[in-house]
């Protein structure tokens, strides 16, 4: 696609390949790198982008910086090369929309906390009834999600949310209610239900810091300060490891409720659910506010609503934000 712009009377031709150049040398900050990605050579990625530059009679970088940085100017048509060129990917998109289409490819992270559990839900369900769609899926923390979204390289996500992001739009999914997962030794082994008031830090197995359960947890907790009074610190990277060392008696932890469902008869047995409202967790499929891809996002949104419904017949639950507000 080629662009006419009028500039003082003279008309510049640009590219929508050209703009995507710059776009991918801003992102990388190298010409070398940024001419992989696009899978060109670097001597035509640099050509391309000098020649765009000759015609607009300005520099979009300043390479004499090590890393190359973008001068005042190209900051501006950074930005406005964005707009373009996701216009011109929008064009695609309503005809696919106008025919009904449903395939291509469509890049999907999820958080660590929910992909474990949900994801061998609906892959197959979602394969089979959509075969013309290629479902890229990384495994990614909160802030990467929100970095990949912005910067194109993902489409949507599963997340825990609210995010209070006003570029990322988040339509959810279920509601998740906290399960906690109690030793034999512990002081709330014998009562049939928990309650959040009943909770202290210092007794709780957390996972490690990215993981936005664990700010679910400290929000659930209402406390700042973890005061560590067992004489060790620990936080994991995964839940099992958390259940292993929680049945060893060194404290509780709390669970995502679809987590608990493949546990063995006998780890149930140290289940505890909290009273009414319990509390949980949003879920939900979130994505840019230029996102293209609608139609493949509300059939994925669709196919997780299918079998998410009979696995969680929760109602009347307490929102735990997983944002860590003070």
């Amino acid at each position: 696609m080629i662009l006419l712009i009028s500039l003082s009377e003279n008309f510049i031709k640009m590219t929508i390949t050209q703009l995507k150049y710059v776009l991918s040398v801003a992102e990388y900050k190298n010409f070398t790198v940024a001419a992989e990605h696009s899978f060109v050579t670097q001597p035509t990625l640099s050509m391309q982008i000098q020649k765009l530059e000759d015609q607009l009679e300005v520099k979009i970088f300043n390479r004499s910086k090590k890393p190359i940085e973008l001068t005042p100017v190209g900051k501006k048509i950074v930005e406005q090369a964005k707009v373009i060129v996701d216009e011109s990917n929008r064009i695609l998109d309503i005809v696919h929309q106008q025919k009904g289409y449903i395939g291509g490819e469509f890049k999907l992270g999820i958080i660590p906390t929910i992909m474990p559990t949900l994801l061998p839900m609906f892959l197959q369900n979602f394969t089979k009834k959509y075969p013309k769609v290629k479902l890229i899926i990384e495994e990614l923390t909160t802030e990467e999600i929100i970095r990949k979204l912005t910067d194109g390289h993902i489409d949507a996500a599963l997340a825990a949310t609210p995010l209070e992001n006003e570029a990322i739009k988040e339509k959810p999914l279920y509601y998740e209610p906290f399960v906690g997962l109690v030793p034999q030794n512990h002081r709330l082994f014998k009562q049939t239900q928990i309650s959040s008031d009943e909770l202290e830090m210092e007794d709780i197995l957390l996972l490690e810091d990215g993981h936005c359960f664990k700010d679910n947890i400290i929000n659930l907790c209402r406390a700042h300060k973890i005061d560590n009074k067992k004489g060790f610190q620990l936080e994991s990277g995964s839940f099992d490891t958390l259940i292993k060392l929680s049945k060893e008696g060194l404290g509780m932890t709390l669970l995502p409720y679809l987590h608990t469902l493949d546990l063995n008869e006998v780890d149930k047995t140290h289940l505890r659910e909290f009273k009414n409202p319990p509390p949980a967790r949003e879920v939900s499929l979130i994505y840019h506010k230029s996102q293209l891809k609608i139609q493949l996002i509300e059939a994925l949104k669709k196919t997780i609503d299918g079998v998410v419904r009979g696995a969680i017949s929760f109602s009347d639950v307490k929102i735990i934000s997983p944002l860590h507000k003070k």
